[in-house]
């Protein structure tokens, strides 16, 4: 018998453990990771993927003309594991979270913040490591957003983010 019930309470839900994983709630947004070798420098992208679920995503969720992160729930991370060059201009080695701002028509602000742990909301003001522009492309329909290099070199990458029929494709070059 314990002489102490709040302490035997404690004690008996340290020793249950986690519930199980049928017990667990699933989230909307699954995790996903993509990795990349480039050369010796990897690239990795760590996020959680919305879907459309019919809704109109660009101009609709996601407004034109303010900063967005793109995933749900944590921040969307990318970590590379040397210097390397985003569409001509220097990424020091670290990891970053990602931010954009969409607009309806011309190029796209991408954003990599030093506030790398963050949630996806509010954006970090006063982190940003690089911010550079770059053209949208139309393709197939996407309904979960993907991180995915369908480029690789031996000295350079694409890294695309597709979610709905946006590709937003991010160059990536070695030092």
């Amino acid at each position: 018998m314990c002489a102490k019930p709040l302490t035997c309470v404690l004690l008996l839900a340290a020793l249950a453990g986690p519930p199980p994983l049928e017990a667990q709630a699933v989230r909307k947004s699954q995790r996903g990771m993509v990795m990349q070798m480039i050369a010796t420098t990897a690239v990795t992208v760590v996020y959680n993927r919305p879907s459309a679920r019919g809704r109109r995503l660009f101009g609709g969720i996601v407004p034109y003309g303010e900063v967005w992160n793109p995933g749900a729930d944590e921040a969307t991370t990318l970590t590379v594991s040397k210097g390397v060059r985003i569409a001509g201009r220097t990424l020091g080695a670290g990891k970053y979270s990602l931010w954009l701002i969409p607009v309806e028509s011309g190029s796209w602000t991408l954003i990599f913040s030093k506030a790398a742990n963050v949630f996806h909301i509010p954006y970090p003001q006063g982190q940003d490591a690089l911010r550079i522009q770059l053209g949208v492309e139309r393709g197939s329909f996407v309904e979960t957003l993907a991180f995915y290099f369908p480029n690789v070199g031996p000295d350079s990458a694409v890294l695309n983010l597709h979610w709905g029929e946006i590709i937003l494709p991010i160059p990536i070059a070695l030092n």
